[in-house]
């Protein structure tokens, strides 16, 4: 059996749908679809919040020779205001280098790579020691909570079989 393509198949699901209201026989109630936020989170909500503490990542040698070639190349050119320009030229003047051309720029961005290593280990070392003296504070907040609970429990404990012991007397 063939099944029909177009507009055969149109006409068939038209006679299924029902209008809304018998004054606009055209328009049709749309089926309702669930969302998808509700279900799954967006990139933003998914990524760790940025620490504004946290040090930046140092500059690779070609962006520490880039910050110099800037200054030469504006000018030298100083109509040319496109920073994709910039870009271009420093990545052409680059590859062309020798590595003996090269060695001052990675020993420069070598000294700002363990100036940053130092850093991540302080800040590292600092988040560690607010990790441990915040579960220390919010386990003996527990642990004070817990035992004045069970102080109180007691108590009530204890005021109840008086009370039984009351009712019984009389």
């Amino acid at each position: 059996m063939k099944t029909t393509k177009g507009k055969a198949t149109a006409r068939s699901s038209r006679e299924v749908l029902k209008p809304v209201d018998d004054r606009k026989v055209g328009k049709r109630k749309a089926v309702a679809k669930p969302e998808r936020s509700s279900k799954r989170q967006t990139k933003k909500e998914r990524q760790a919040k940025k620490d504004p503490n946290k040090p930046k990542r140092p500059p690779s040698a070609f962006f520490v020779f880039l910050e110099e070639f800037r200054k030469t190349f504006k000018k030298e050119h100083p109509n040319v205001k496109a920073v994709s320009a910039v870009g271009k030229a420093g990545g052409e003047r680059w590859k062309s280098m020798s590595e003996a051309e090269k060695a001052p720029y990675e020993a420069k961005a070598g000294k700002k790579k363990a100036e940053y290593e130092k850093l991540m280990r302080a800040y590292n070392q600092k988040q560690e020691s607010m990790d441990d003296a915040g579960d220390e504070e919010s386990d003996r907040s527990r642990s004070e909570v817990n035992d004045e609970d069970e102080e109180e429990e007691a108590q009530d404990e204890e005021e109840e079989e008086e009370d039984d012991d009351d009712d019984e007397d009389d």
